[in-house]
């Protein structure tokens, strides 16, 4: 997302105002300047996981259903739905006035396609995808899903709030397969991609789209009308964050998504400055096995870097400032519906010794770890420089290699031989909204070759996931997820680190941001 700038601090300031003088002159009054909390390389939102990515969809793509902030699930491009008898067929009807951004109606052979290339690449939509036994288009705005088991949480897969979200996007486009990324940015949501504006690693433009219809209902979370009072959103991109700090005081921009740790004292005293939680869950910190390559191939490595690992150095050194953080043993964030302490061997805190001796029994044979760190990132640059000492101490050797994070993106995505460009293992962090169910965390996404970035092949833990999804009662929801949880935990998906805040600061004539886990820029007003 961004990079330390190794530029002196007098030719930074000459850039920031190089960069932000024309937008003082070419937009006033309803145009809204964000200073996005990463780079953004990837426009494909099922191409990525990325936060920023995920934000991008929300400006230009509509979803079929959404999330409110009671987590039910209610329509959004949906009209109507019905559900047989038996549980094996799902129809669907598109609301009327639906309207691609080149003009052309929003059908249901549109929706079908989105389906099926979200689902070829999500966990969660990998999941639907082993029920489903066929799709149909009756007509241009009804879609029938046939199963071949019930999936009792059909709705909450197709109103998933979060990374990967399935956003309809034309069949034409969709019809691109789930390995290679899109090329065209039309999308039916409350704005339009300003392709001719746009300059990699330094502005995103969106307008607002005049023929967007907005439910009635009031917005909630993913859920309800997506109105847009704005006439025109820019995406600033400014890597330093001192000089995002400056920017946002002296007014040139309106919103930074994620100012560091150590400026919310200085923001809390700045005038026509507030501070926002629109993610009031909270997130939580990871750090990720690659799991095709030594040493994280082998699972006693894997666990013996579990318990190498302890939550509250990391969240010390990365946020530190008490109240904005805590300690959580669940693989599940505390708070959601299925966190739970039985997590095994994990205690979540470092313990070295007992490392050490696991590593010792498991025969590391000193084959370096490569762990990426993202120096442009303030919100989890620090996390991989204690990782790196915790993992020496329990005796792993380690190769820190230091990156922007847009350079991490992809580097993740490469499936070769560390030595060959590929990677061992990277940190990262999640919302709560993403992670609270087995079927929305990628990193139980265990389907080999065709799961998240690691690759984990879990034959137990997909079969776990498909009970669950078919699960008849919260009560068995919850045993299943206990199981899921200790079978990942067994098998050592990843290490969750811990959670915390990270609230957006706001000029003071901002408002209507709205807490949704997901960063979304509907319903926004700038007085």
């Amino acid at each position: 997302m961004k990079r330390r700038s190794l530029v002196s601090f007098p030719a930074l300031v000459a850039l920031s105002a190089a960069l932000l003088a024309p937008l003082a002159v070419q937009a006033q009054g309803k145009t809204l300047r964000i200073v996005p909390h990463a780079n953004v390389t990837i426009l494909d939102p099922i191409w990525s996981t990325a936060f920023v990515t995920r934000n991008h969809g929300y400006m230009i793509y509509d979803t079929l259903f959404g999330t409110d902030a009671n987590g039910a699930i209610k329509p959004q491009m949906v009209d109507k739905w019905s559900v047989s008898k038996d549980n094996l067929t799902w129809t669907f009807t598109l609301r009327d006035g639906l309207e691609f951004h080149d003009g052309a109606p929003v059908t249901s052979a549109d929706a079908v396609a989105s389906i099926k290339r979200w689902a070829s690449r999500d966990s969660f939509g990998g999941v639907l995808a082993k029920s489903v036994d066929d799709y149909a288009t009756p007509d241009a705005k009804t879609f029938v899903i046939k199963l071949k088991q019930p999936f009792g949480v059909m709705l909450e897969a197709l109103g998933k709030p979060s990374s990967n979200v399935p956003f309809i996007m034309p069949a034409k486009v969709a019809a691109t397969p789930g390995s290679e990324q899109i090329k065209d940015n039309i999308g039916s949501g409350p704005y339009k991609f300003v392709q001719a504006e746009y300059k990699p690693g330094e502005k995103l433009v969106y307008v607002k789209n005049e023929k967007y219809k907005p439910r009635a209902e009031p917005p909630s979370v993913t859920a309800g009308g997506k109105n847009v009072y704005l006439d025109r959103v820019e995406w600033v991109i400014i890597r330093d964050p001192q000089t995002q700090f400056n920017a946002l005081v002296a007014g040139e921009v309106d919103i930074v998504e994620q100012p560091t740790f150590e400026q919310y004292a200085s923001l809390k005293a700045a005038k026509g400055v507030q501070l926002v939680d629109a993610q009031p869950a909270g997130l939580q910190y990871i750090f990720r096995f690659n799991h095709k390559h030594p040493p994280f191939d082998n699972v006693k490595i894997r666990q013996a870097a579990m318990v190498a690992l302890g939550q509250v150095e990391h969240l010390k050194a990365q946020v530190g400032t008490p109240g904005m953080y805590k300690f959580c043993k669940s693989m599940f964030p505390c708070g959601t519906p299925y966190a739970s302490d039985n997590t095994g061997y994990y205690t979540g805190s470092a313990d070295p010794k007992k490392a050490a001796q696991m590593l010792k029994d498991a025969g590391y044979n000193g084959t370096p770890v490569l762990l990426m760190r993202p120096t442009d990132l303030a919100s989890i640059a620090k996390l991989p420089l204690v990782a790196k000492q915790q993992l020496e101490a329990a005796g792993f050797k380690v190769d820190m290699q230091q990156m922007d994070w847009a350079t991490l993106v992809a580097r993740r995505a490469k499936k070769d031989a560390p030595a060959a460009g590929g990677w061992n293992a990277f940190m990262t962090a999640w919302t709560a909204g993403d992670i609270q169910n087995p079927l929305t965390m990628a990193m139980m996404n265990a389907a080999g070759e065709n799961g998240w970035f690691g690759w984990q092949d879990d034959k137990q833990i997909e079969e776990l996931k498909v009970k669950f999804a078919q699960a008849g009662s919260d009560a068995e929801k919850k045993k299943l997820a206990e199981q899921l949880q200790l079978r990942a935990i067994e098998t050592a998906t990843h290490v969750h680190l811990g959670q915390y805040n990270n609230p957006a600061a706001l000029r003071d004539n901002i408002s209507g941001l709205v807490p949704a886990g997901a960063q979304v820029y509907w319903n926004i007003k700038k007085n």
